[in-house]
């Protein structure tokens, strides 16, 4: 959770040039490779013509926006050709591939590297380039496959005729769907680039970011990969990592690709059409999921990284929160108000304020004194409680005093210096200093579990937020700093904000139980997250918004993203978190919030007044929206289930009031109907999932 000062952070996709526009035309540079192909030769800022000649390429100024003036010529002498035939194995087969030159990039090249196939399933398909030499840094993540190739298969893989090209295809139409150059190969020791054509400009995905929109431009338009504790801004590297994306082919076929890599990275999307992976670690380790349908792509992703968790079904219903009431008695007054107007209202959080001194596992006496039963209070009356945690410890507590920090020193659970021994120190919330748990560390589940269901004895809450596990540090790195060497300061840095992998976070040579932070640092608030909830895992929000139109239009665009990336409990923060909300606006955000899976409404210390909206400049179509309605269209072919609402999810209904299923104003004691919209055939279809809406890993009928 972005707190501080300025949260105006805003990551520029930079042009070859550094930012700079120049007036030439492509027709001054014969035989060069046409604008839309370009291949970026000098992806890091500063490139100039002397520069980029002296790295074999070419140099040819264009008026065409984020285009590269410095770029592969089509005879590069980079990248890698076959080192003999392919070799046949249980699961697929594996070619060796070999450095056609001696000229490198950014140094420490690899070579050979191997080139290995696996036919999982049908309709999944997995490549990775790796060094056959030695062990490089792997995702943790066990992605479960026959331990044989599959014996029928939806895609062809081949080499191009003359060998210069991988490619997968679809089977049924023919379409490629990958087509790798090797000459745009690199596999350097912190340098890793693939460059793959799109058989159509209507990709989706990538993440986390704020988007301007759901289908992504491709009009060399880069976006930077690295989790980051910053409020959503335009280009700008997110709190999460997800490099997904699903591409839909011209005949309205679609599948999707995963790099599994947790490492620092970029992406570049061109006209071509083609995408440019860049990444500074790892290996280049791909999976293909190929529909053919959108909902058979997701379903094949989440197959393979694990499906999401059935949400409780208190969870659906409408959650208040703000950072700043202060006090129990400034709570109470806000809950008693929702309950006076009748507003649906089913969980209640509370932010950073609950706690003393912002310490992790306590709360505070003073201010919040009788918390423990006034939550109990609040369960009779059928709501539920959602509590923060923060992923950083203080250390400066007088010894024995603070159980957290002590057990966790005594465990020996912290993110250590790079000497692998002394826990990193930053700052935080917290009084004092902070060390940092490393959940990638069984011995840290241990001490977590046992921290969070200590805490439940005091607290009886019904949920987790965690918050601010990128991790966040309000340094640049710890105390003292970071040193200087190839691991803090590679020799290539993604297009990130700051262009820095230690702002706001730890230093990347910092310790882990699986390796160095410079590759683990994406994974952090995924090791949190399956201990703090046993299922596949949590859910998300999309960060410290603002209270702007354009926040509320956007927030549609990055919930249609989660349900990509396999997390549809996503939810923004309705009327904005950042700034003064309007009257208006935060009105027809609640209405569209309700809507929300996750639909929760937060709001930042201090906001109080009012801020006039701007409006969105975009082709609409007018239809009657008085404030006081929603206008609501359903699809031909559809039946939504609908029932009676109450003020919370476990509370009766005194009247009928027409509701879907998910939206805040549940009930599960009323009775449910149906709206049944048929299509142009006179048909409709829709299932409805129902069990005790509570219980872990006991599904109910779905009918």
């Amino acid at each position: 959770m972005e707190r501080i000062g300025s949260l105006g952070f805003l990551a520029v996709v930079l042009a070859a040039l550094g930012g700079c526009l120049g007036s030439g035309q492509d027709g001054q540079c014969a035989g060069a490779v046409a604008v839309q192909k370009r291949i970026d030769c000098h992806p890091e800022p500063g490139a100039s013509q002397e520069a980029c000649e002296a790295r074999g390429c070419t140099w040819c100024a264009t008026d065409v926006t984020n285009a590269p003036w410095c770029f592969f010529p089509k005879d590069s002498p980079y990248g890698y050709s076959l080192g003999g035939n392919t070799e046949k194995t249980a699961k697929g087969w594996r070619v060796t591939l070999n450095k056609r030159q001696t000229l490198s990039l950014f140094g420490n090249d690899i070579s050979p590297v191997v080139l290995e196939v696996e036919f999982q399933t049908r309709d999944r398909l997995r490549f990775r380039l790796y060094d056959p030499s030695r062990q490089r840094f792997e995702v943790p993540l066990k992605i479960s496959s026959p331990g044989v190739a599959a014996a029928e298969a939806s895609y062809d893989v081949e080499f191009a005729d003359d060998s210069s090209h991988f490619r997968i295809k679809r089977k049924s139409t023919g379409t490629v769907l990958w087509d790798s150059p090797l000459v745009d190969l690199f596999f350097s020791n912190q340098y890793l680039q693939i460059t793959t054509t799109v058989p159509s400009t209507s990709v989706y995905g990538f993440g986390e970011h704020e988007h301007p929109s759901f289908k992504h431009s491709m009009d060399f338009v880069t976006y930077g990969m690295f989790s980051r504790d910053q409020a959503p801004t335009s280009f700008a590297n997110l709190y999460g990592v997800h490099p997904f994306y699903m591409c839909v082919e011209a005949d309205s076929n679609a599948y999707g690709v995963l790099l599994l890599n947790s490492n620092a990275q970029d992406v570049s999307l061109s006209p071509n059409p083609s995408l440019t992976f860049r990444t500074i670690g790892g290996i280049l380790d791909f999976y293909v999921f190929l529909g053919p349908t959108p909902e058979n792509v997701i379903q094949q992703y989440t197959e393979a990284i694990g499906r999401p968790h059935m949400p409780a079904y208190w969870s659906l219903g409408f959650h208040l929160s703000r950072w700043g009431y202060g006090s129990i008695d400034v709570l109470k007054n806000t809950v008693d108000r929702m309950h006076y107007y009748d507003i649906p209202y089913d969980v209640q959080h509370l932010d950073i304020d609950y706690m003393e001194r912002h310490l992790d596992f306590t709360y505070d006496k003073v201010n919040y004194a009788g918390l423990p039963e006034y939550l109990q209070q609040l369960k009779k009356e059928g709501m539920h409680n959602v509590v923060i945690l923060d992923p950083f410890i203080t250390k400066d507590e007088e010894p024995g005093t603070y159980r957290p920090y002590d057990l966790g020193q005594e465990m020996g659970v912290w993110v250590n210096n790079s000497d692998g021994i002394t826990p990193a120190v930053g700052k935080a919330w917290p009084p004092g200093d902070s060390v940092f748990p490393d959940y990638t560390n069984p011995r840290t589940v241990e001490w977590w579990t046992q921290m969070c269901l200590e805490f439940k004895d005091v607290l009886d809450y019904d949920g987790i937020w965690i918050d601010m596990n990128e991790p966040s540090n309000f340094l640049r790195g710890q105390y003292p700093g970071c040193a200087v060497n190839d691991i803090n300061n590679p020799p290539y840095i993604p297009s990130i904000s700051d262009r820095s992998l230690a702002q706001k976070t730890l230093c990347p040579d910092s310790k882990t139980y699986l390796g160095e932070h410079y590759n683990t640092h994406s994974l952090f608030g995924w090791s949190q997250t399956a201990p703090t909830f046993h299922g596949k895992h949590g859910g998300h929000w999309l960060g410290d918004n603002f209270s702007q139109w354009k926040d509320m239009h956007q927030s549609i665009i990055g919930i249609l993203e989660f349900n990509l990336f396999g997390i549809p409990y996503i939810g923004a923060d309705i009327c904005g978190f950042n700034y003064n909300t309007t009257y208006e606006l935060c009105l027809r955000w609640m209405q569209l919030g309700s809507f929300y899976p996750f639909s929760r409404n937060h709001n930042a210390e201090g906001n109080s007044g009012h801020k006039l909206p701007s409006t969105w400049n975009k082709n609409y179509t007018t239809v009657a929206a008085p404030l006081s309605k929603i206008p609501l269209f359903i699809r031909g072919g559809y039946i939504l289930p609908e029932q009676a609402p109450a003020t919370t999810t476990t509370k009766s209904a005194h009247q009928f009031v027409l509701t879907l299923v998910n939206v805040f104003v549940n009930s599960r004691l009323n009775p449910f109907g149906l709206i049944v919209a048929l299509d142009e055939q006179e048909e409709a279809s829709g299932p409805l999932f129902w069990d005790d809406g509570d219980s872990v890993g006991k599904p109910g009928p779905l009918v």
